[in-house]
């Protein structure tokens, strides 16, 4: 099983030597319980390293096993997974931050993140102190959060003083967040997307159709591509082989400046998912 070769990415605040992330890598969200071993399993079978996956979408086990089964050497994986709405008090974050690992089949994970910031309902400070004391026990690599919109990321790294290491962030072609991109790379923090495809709108796009024809690819290898050079970390998910190993053929072709250019134009600060101000529950919706 030949790993696909992505780039490796620094992150900051690891307190036991270097961390690296693999720039590419697989995304686990609504991928049912039933189904986790079998994507996933079917996703290092591909080159996959790097497995992102949370408390919040309930199949841990399932990634755990497909982890345990793919004899992998666990110093070839990057395993992330985050932090759920409601964990966020100092017990209940190390607590399932201990049934994470148990699930997962871990002694440790490589990143762990903050999902959502929740800041009318949770003292986000607390909260990534927390994360904090989660970090200098050695059980993670690294933290991070996810969702985390500039005054969130400023609030809790003035507070601290210890930046997060990754923002995993909505962004496609249809929302780059490039003020929070640039913000990031002033602080340090890597920026990670969900959602890269737009939920799939992508594969419809004419701009990026005609990009696709113009190099032999997908609209969906175009975009992870677009991703790819501007330095997002990016994990597609898919719940069928073909396109797993699809979506992984991204290294052996490159975007022109102009190419680049236009899938940028197409922003129209459109989400697919949730506003960060919008989730502010404190159990699992």
């Amino acid at each position: 099983m030949t790993a696909v070769p992505a780039p490796m990415l620094r992150l900051s605040n690891a307190v036991n030597g270097v961390v690296e992330i693999p720039q590419f890598g697989f995304g686990t969200y609504r991928v049912p319980p039933e189904e986790a071993e079998r994507v996933v399993s079917e996703a290092l079978e591909a080159g996959y390293r790097h497995i992102d996956t949370a408390q919040m979408y309930g199949n841990e086990a399932g990634v755990g096993r497909a982890l345990a089964a793919s004899g992998i050497d666990r110093d070839e994986l990057f395993v992330t997974s985050k932090l759920d709405n409601g964990n966020h008090g100092h017990d209940d974050a190390l607590r399932s931050l201990d049934r994470s690992l148990t699930e997962l089949g871990l002694e440790r994970l490589d990143l762990f993140l903050v999902h959502w910031p929740m800041a009318a309902v949770t003292n986000i400070v607390e909260t990534w102190r927390t994360m904090i004391e989660i970090l200098q026990s050695g059980r993670v690599r690294a933290i991070g959060v996810s969702n985390h919109q500039a005054e969130h990321l400023r609030e809790i790294t003035d507070a601290t003083g210890i930046a997060p290491a990754v923002n995993q962030i909505e962004i496609s072609p249809y929302l780059t967040q490039e003020p929070l991109r640039a913000l990031h790379a002033q602080m340090g923090i890597v920026t990670e997307a969900w959602s890269p495809l737009a939920r799939g709108k992508v594969a419809c796009d004419p701009t990026i159709l005609a990009i696709g024809a113009e190099l032999g690819r997908t609209a969906s290898q175009v975009v992870l591509r677009w991703h790819i050079q501007r330095g997002d970390v990016v994990f597609p998910k898919s719940m069928h082989r073909e396109r797993i190993v699809e979506n992984a053929q991204l290294f052996d072709f490159a975007l022109s400046p102009a190419q680049m250019d236009a899938v940028s134009a197409l922003d129209r600060g459109e989400r697919q998912g949730s506003h960060p101000d919008m989730v502010q529950w404190t159990e699992r919706p």
